[in-house]
């Protein structure tokens, strides 16, 4: 479909804010992106909206993680192990995301929403262990948790960096602030896998992915100066997102439901 200047400009304001919501607490940006382009842009086709959304949170995803490894709060081993692990699962679902209906993916996608922040709001104060690795004891439980994470991040073609923030806390114990640095090696993993599946069949609109990415590269580097400057208020942060979450995914339930319906 072609877009017009007014939702090119849309675009890249929703860029801004996936970028600065990816900075601040690797995640919550990406599984706003595909409600962003469908409901903000303007993009009909729920497909492409999710294609050219991994494209675009991995490459914010790569800037976030510069960042963080500037200021030393990435694991590097733990992100790696979490990473490899769930490419297979990401490529296995976002090829599974193609054949599904699109309205039902975004159905299913505002249900998963529910659920993501019903999790962020259990764990807002857990502060984790400072000095946290991985180790041969636990990492068949971080791989195991990365390849589960990749196939939900895969089929709904969103980073999954609300999901991996637990995920690495649940099977490492580290801090909040290094799994929200960590997460970002994994986000970039598994948006890559989903957004090259998407392109082998043509949907990604290359023109939107770029100024989503021109604007998601400027506020993640506002993102990450605030994650580090309000890192010890994180809970509060954590309960308002997870309050926005649960808005967007009532607006994207009500938006589907009637034709999620019709299609069963």
């Amino acid at each position: 479909m072609a877009l017009d200047t007014a939702q090119y400009l849309l675009g890249a304001l929703s860029g801004g804010l996936v970028g600065f919501t990816l900075g601040l607490v690797g995640g919550g940006g990406s599984i706003l992106a595909v409600p962003l382009m469908v409901y903000l842009v303007g993009v009909s086709d729920a497909h492409v909206a999710i294609g050219t959304s991994a494209l675009a949170v991995a490459a914010n995803a790569l800037t976030g993680l510069a960042s963080h490894a500037r200021a030393h709060t990435v694991k590097w081993r733990c992100g790696g192990i979490y990473a490899v692990a769930g490419i297979a699962g990401a490529f296995a679902g976002s090829t599974l995301g193609k054949a599904v209906n699109g309205q039902k993916l975004l159905f299913l996608f505002a249900v998963l929403m529910i659920g993501i922040g019903i999790l962020m709001l259990r764990g807002r104060h857990d502060q984790g262990v400072t000095g946290a690795q991985c180790t041969r004891e636990n990492a068949p439980k971080v791989a195991g948790f990365g390849l589960a994470t990749g196939i939900f991040s895969g089929f709904f073609g969103i980073g999954g960096g609300f999901l991996i923030v637990p995920g690495l806390i649940a099977s490492t114990r580290m801090p909040i602030i290094n799994a929200v640095g960590t997460s970002l090696m994994a986000v970039a993993a598994f948006g890559l896998t989903t957004a090259l599946n998407y392109a082998a069949s043509g949907l990604i609109d290359w023109g939107l992915a770029l100024v989503f990415i021109s604007g998601g590269v400027a506020g993640g580097v506002f993102g990450v100066v605030a994650a580090h400057k309000l890192a010890g208020n994180r809970g509060q942060l954590t309960t308002i997102f997870a309050s926005l979450v649960f808005v967007v995914a009532a607006y994207m339930m009500w938006r589907s439901s009637t034709v999620f319906v019709h299609a069963l």
